[in-house]
């Protein structure tokens, strides 16, 4: 049964760089996100960008496994699973504040509506404003407890890779108003006009 469940996911992008191509690829991904961006008034890119650096767009992504002894498995550092990297208690939360009972952290509609959750959140408790990928960002992997706290002072590699984030989606933001009105179009009338 896994193996024919595995055998239905949507592999990551081939150009992971370029959110025109990605959407390309996968239309769906275009439509869940913009839906997303609509419910939650986030920019598409912001969502997105964070999927790059959480699991390289892998819908069963997972952190490693951690070893006794060198060999012996004993459980992974954290609950986070699928394409957001969500951890369980957080889904749960995001589940129960949206009544998506059957929500997926596997499934990428899924999984950019609870980015977008997140974000609307953060921007509740900790007046981020929802265009700052740096910033949201810092609350995404810290908390919102831990950002006020200030526990990303002094991880100086978390405060370069929100920067990656943050210049991620600045470059994802361009790329899109290149290719927006493109995606925008249904099947029929890429058909008919290209």
């Amino acid at each position: 049964m896994s193996a024919a469940l595995t055998g239905c996911a949507t592999p990551p992008p081939q150009n992971k760089s370029d959110i025109c191509e990605i959407f390309r690829e996968n239309r769906s991904w275009y439509k869940a996100s913009a839906s997303a961006s609509d419910k939650w008034g986030m920019p598409i890119a912001v969502p997105i960008s964070f999927m790059y650096q959480e699991s390289g767009f892998r819908h069963n992504a997972r952190p490693p496994m951690r070893y006794f002894l060198g060999f012996i498995p004993y459980g992974r550092a954290s609950s986070a699973y699928g394409y957001s990297q969500a951890k369980t208690p957080t889904w749960d939360d995001y589940v129960k504040d949206t009544g998506r009972l059957f929500a997926s952290r596997s499934n990428f509609a899924d999984a950019v509506d609870f980015i977008g959750w997140y974000i609307d959140k953060t921007h509740q408790v900790n007046k981020v404003p929802k265009d700052d990928a740096y910033r949201l960002y810092l609350n995404y992997h810290e908390g919102w407890g831990g950002y006020r706290r200030g526990s990303h002072q002094q991880k100086a590699w978390l405060l370069r890779t929100a920067r990656q984030v943050d210049d991620r989606a600045s470059i994802y933001k361009q790329q899109l108003q290149g290719c927006e009105k493109e995606l925008q179009r249904g099947w029929l009338r890429r058909l008919l006009f290209g």
